[in-house]
C-alpha cells in the first residue's frame, strides 16, 4: 500500500555528498517508496558517489554558490525529465570552521555571508529558477536544526544562518501562493552522525551529550529525519506550508533530566 502517495513522484535531492548525508537518507526513503529520485551534487567526485549509491537514479553536478549553475542545472533536468516536479529537497550547507572554533563575535564577514549564500539563498535560489518546473502542488523541503535559539559555542553563525532559512520560507510559501500550491517546509533534526558533522570543532562531545538528553538515551538517527521529510514531500502533508517539525526525540524538552544533573551536582 502506497500510504504516502510517493509512488511515480518525481523528487529532485540536492546536497548528497556521501552514505551518510541526509540526503542521502532521504534518497533512500523515497526510492523505497517508489519515487523517480533525481540527485543533484555538488562535484564530479560526488557525483560518483551517488551514481555508486543510485544507480537508477539520473544524477547532475551544480554548485549552488553560483546561481549560473542553478539555471544550467534547472535546463538539463528539464531536458532530461520532460515532465513536472512534484518535490524539492534542499539539503545543502556549509560553514568554514578552517580556522578553529571562534568567539560568536569574531565571525569574519567573509565566512558569514559565504554561509548564508550557500545554506539559505541557495533555496530561495532554486525555488525561484525551478518554479516553472515545479508541479502546480509540489512540495519543497530543507534541512534545519532543531532549534535556533540554543547559543551553541561550537555550532557559531551557523544557527543565525538557519533561522534565516527557516524564515525565508513563510516568505517562499506567500510569494508562490500567488500563482500555485507549492508548499515549503523544512524538517529540523537534532544532532546526527553525518560526515558534515564531523567538520563541526567539538561536534562529537555535543552529540553524545545531546543523546544522554534524549528522553529514550538513543541519538537521532539520520533515517529518522528522512522519514520526516518524505512525509512533508508527500500528499499527507498537504496542509502544511512554512513550518518546521522538530525531530529531536524529546532533547528540547528535557533540559533539567535528572541524570544529567546529578552528574553535575552530584
Amino acid at each position: 500500500m502506497d500510504f504516502l502517495g510517493l509512488a511515480g513522484r518525481r523528487i529532485v535531492v540536492f546536497g548528497l555528498a556521501n552514505r551518510k548525508s541526509v540526503a542521502c537518507a532521504v534518497g533512500r526513503v523515497l526510492v523505497e517508496a517508489g519515487a523517480e529520485v533525481v540527485q543533484v551534487v555538488r562535484s564530479e567526485e560526488r557525483a560518483a558517489a551517488a551514481a555508486r549509491l543510485f544507480p537508477k537514479s539520473p544524477v547532475f553536478v551544480c554548485d549552488v554558490e553560483d546561481e549560473a549553475n542553478i539555471v544550467r542545472v534547472r535546463d538539463r533536468i528539464a531536458e532530461r525529465l520532460g515532465g513536472p516536479i512534484h518535490g524539492l529537497v534542499h539539503s545543502i550547507a556549509f560553514a568554514n570552521y578552517a580556522d578553529g572554533l571562534q568567539p560568536f563575535h569574531c565571525t569574519g564577514k567573509r565566512d558569514f555571508l559565504q554561509a548564508m549564500d550557500i545554506s539559505c539563498f541557495s533555496l530561495i535560489s532554486l525555488a525561484n529558477h525551478f518554479r516553472e518546473l515545479l508541479d502546480q502542488r509540489a512540495s519543497v523541503v530543507t534541512v534545519s536544526i532543531s532549534t535556533t535559539r540554543m547559543a551553541a559555542e561550537n555550532y557559531g553563525y551557523m544557527a543565525p544562518v538557519k533561522a534565516a532559512l527557516e524564515s525565508s520560507l513563510c516568505f517562499l510559501a506567500k510569494s508562490f501562493s500567488t500563482f500555485s500550491e507549492v508548499r515549503f517546509n523544512a524538517v529540523c533534526p537534532g544532532l546526527l552522525k553525518t560526515s558534515a558533522s564531523a567538520g563541526i570543532p567539538g561536534y562529537v562531545d555535543s552529540y553524545l551529550f545531546a543523546e544522554q538528553a534524549t528522553l529514550r538515551k538513543r541519538a537521532v538517527q539520520t533515517d529518522e529525519a528522512a522519514n520526516v521529510a518524505a512525509f512533508l514531500l508527500s500528499p499527507r502533508s498537504s496542509g502544511m506550508t512554512g513550518q518546521c517539525l522538530v525531530v529531536d526525540g524529546g532533547m528540547g524538552l528535557n533540559y533539567f533530566d535528572q541524570a544529567i544533573v546529578s552528574r553535575v551536582v552530584g
